[in-house]
């Protein structure tokens, strides 16, 4: 007996794959717990032009690295930053003299980072950070 090749009875649905991609990301979405960052939280100051900088003095300037904190160009143990810092901050009033610009070497650790923050922050400092970037020109 010969049997008869003709059309499948059941038409595979063309759209089914679609729709499962999509569903498999939904559940992805929905299963994957995304943990926040845990740290301190600190608010950065924006970087605005000024023309009227005659009246602005000048600001205080930290670098970490991994065995000293350096205030101005003097070297301090973190006891010492702290009631230094304290002291430099406690005559200005306005937040734009506030601002402390920290420098941090690479090989810096994350805690001394955050102790030195929270000193500056303490004293009612406002940090802000200077990052340095490189550029390759060539000339011909």
């Amino acid at each position: 007996m010969k049997l008869r090749r003709g059309k499948p009875l059941v038409d595979p649905p063309a759209l089914a794959s679609s729709d499962i991609a999509f569903i498999l990301i939904i559940f992805f979405l929905v299963c994957a717990s995304v943990q926040p960052e845990t740290g301190r939280a600190q608010t950065l100051p924006k970087t605005e032009e000024k023309e009227d900088k005659r009246d602005q003095s000048k600001n205080l300037e930290v670098s970490i690295t991994p065995t000293t904190i350096v205030l101005n160009g003097s070297p301090l143990q973190l006891p010492e930053f702290a009631a230094r810092i304290k002291a430099a901050l406690e005559p200005k009033q306005r937040p734009e003299d506030r601002v402390v610009v920290v420098k941090s070497a690479p090989d810096t650790e994350y805690q001394q980072w955050i102790r030195v923050s929270k000193a500056i922050d303490d004293a009612g400092g406002v940090v802000t950070l200077e990052l340095t970037k490189e550029r390759t020109i060539t000339v011909e």
